[in-house]
């Protein structure tokens, strides 16, 4: 059977072969036919025609016109010979309006019996026409079953591969959410890092020293309890923005700079070391802004917890086409290539998916420098 989108296109041809092939040859004909079955002879040809098309124009539930195209294939073979020619040329509309694979072979063979019977009526016997209808009719039969076992099973297959389509696209589906849902737990974990726990890291700084110094030394104490203040407000401050309470535009305001700078005098007021800034002024977007602001915090918590230096440097750099972000310490350095933790490689996945870089250089006791490398718009 014709599949849905051809089936149209398909019914046009067969008509229009149908009328040329098998009405046309017998309506000619009819004008050699005697007088008395000569109008018959062309109008049970025109009749058939008229009622394929009101068929075809008005199909209703009930498939009539292979019932009607039988009776008219009989007539036929009544009224003149020749009428295996039509009945041939009309065995793909038998199959072609069928809602079932028994109409069309009930059809079809009703159109051959009829047509055997008229023309045993009109004395032809069982001679070339009756032998042309059974071989065609056996022959249409088998074709036409063999190809429909043919499209069922491409049906079958098709229904098959949808499945397994459908199967594959869920199986995608819950890929894409498992993977969707590890970078985002990935990148809370990296947030979290570079924000929560350096800020309760440093509290924790701060306040066994403001414990240990509170009575020798209260002035201190108290610069201390006011640094780890305004450490758990700024912490405050980050956890709302993770949890989605705050817009992030609130992180890294203002400029590239400001935000650096002001992050450099906390960590100087907090540890007492000497910084060395030599910051350029860079324009760039609030995710180039919250880049350079987390490597840096990255970069000035490993100086506080494992460097022991005295003294920081940071430069910030305008290059054509990208910004560079140095970090340096004097303290005692370590193995890189031995380097474990979150932290490091937390700065390198986060540059790489701006499309930066990150260097880190050190070896035991020669300091350490970190290059974080960002592309810039001109």
């Amino acid at each position: 059977m014709p599949l849905p989108d051809d089936r149209p296109r398909v019914l046009r041809w067969n008509a229009v072969l149908w009328v040329l092939v098998g009405l046309a040859p017998e309506a000619v004909a009819s004008h050699d036919d005697v007088p008395g079955t000569r109008g018959w002879s062309f109008g049970v040809p025109v009749a058939l025609g008229v009622a394929y098309a009101l068929f075809h124009r008005f199909p209703g539930r009930v498939a009539w016109f292979p019932w009607v195209l039988a009776v008219g294939i009989g007539a036929v073979a009544y009224l003149r010979d020749g009428a295996a020619t039509l009945f041939i040329a009309s065995l793909p509309l038998f199959w072609l309006h069928a809602r079932t694979v028994r109409e069309p072979i009930r059809t079809s063979g009703l159109a051959a019996l009829a047509a055997l019977v008229g023309d045993g009526l009109r004395g032809g016997g069982l001679q070339g026409n009756a032998i042309v209808t059974l071989v065609g009719f056996a022959a249409g039969t088998v074709l036409a079953l063999t190809v429909q076992r043919m499209l069922d099973r491409a049906d079958r297959r098709a229904e098959r591969l949808g499945e397994e389509l459908a199967d594959a696209r869920s199986a995608l589906a819950e890929a894409l959410r498992k993977e969707g849902a590890a970078a985002e737990r990935e990148r809370m974990a990296r947030d979290i890092h570079d924000t929560l726990a350096q800020g309760f890291a440093s509290i924790v700084v701060l306040a066994e020293a403001a414990r240990s110094g509170v009575r020798v030394a209260p002035d201190d104490a108290s610069r201390q309890l006011t640094s780890i203040e305004r450490i758990a407000r700024d912490n405050l401050s980050e956890a709302r923005v993770l949890v989605g309470a705050s817009p992030s535009e609130t992180i890294a305001s203002g400029s590239v700079t400001g935000t650096l700078r002001r992050t450099l005098d906390r960590f100087a007021e907090d540890t007492g070391l000497a910084v060395h800034a030599e910051l350029d002024e860079v324009d760039g977007d609030q995710t180039t802004r919250i880049a350079l602001l987390r490597c840096t915090q990255e970069s000035l918590a490993n100086v506080r917890k494992h460097a022991g230096a005295s003294t920081v440097g940071v430069v910030l750099t305008r290059c054509p086409g990208h910004v560079e972000l140095e970090v340096t310490d004097d303290g005692r350095g370590f193995s890189v290539e031995d380097a474990q933790g979150f932290g490091l490689a937390g700065m390198r996945r986060r540059l790489a998916e701006l499309g930066g870089g990150l260097t880190v250089t050190s070896s035991l006791g020669d300091g350490t420098r970190i290059l974080a490398v960002l592309p810039l718009e001109d």
